[in-house]
């Protein structure tokens, strides 16, 4: 259920993992018989809710990515700053903090100039995930991407 709940639904209701979780955690609480009642419930609600497989797909595409390219460097204004010699590799140079920027996000870049403008995750319009993927839509057109 657990697996489920991030695989087959997603983020079309992503509480349906804290309602998994629970009703494993139940398992090993309450045990059998009784635990029966809280799998049945999780049950039922996994089955009913909407279903989105956009970040189990996101996911093989970056592994598919790296597979095929290896890995790139995230830009150093990400890269973390806080030990000795960072500075010198220009680690966290130039990072803007997203809480100073407009709406809390910041414009900077976050993926590996090798990757140009890829995507991976492509929100669906079931459940949740269409307010995910309207969000993603504002933000791209901000960035012009």
């Amino acid at each position: 259920m657990v697996i489920f709940a991030s695989e087959d639904v997603g983020n079309a209701a992503p509480q349906a993992l804290a309602v998994a979780s629970a009703a494993a955690a139940a398992v090993d609480r309450v045990g059998l018989p009784e635990c029966r009642l809280n799998l049945a419930q999780a049950a039922v609600y996994l089955a009913l809710a909407p279903k989105s497989n956009a970040s189990y797909a996101a996911l093989l595409a970056a592994e598919r990515e790296i597979r095929s390219h290896g890995l790139a460097e995230p830009p150093d204004a990400i890269r973390d700053g806080h030990y000795p010699g960072a500075a010198e590799l220009g680690r966290g140079a130039g990072y803007r903090y997203p809480h100073d920027e407009p709406g809390a996000v910041s414009d900077q870049r976050t993926l590996p100039e090798e990757l140009g403008d890829a995507r991976f995750y492509e929100p669906t319009d079931r459940g949740f995930e269409a307010e995910l993927g309207e969000r993603l839509r504002r933000l791209r057109k901000r960035r012009g991407a």
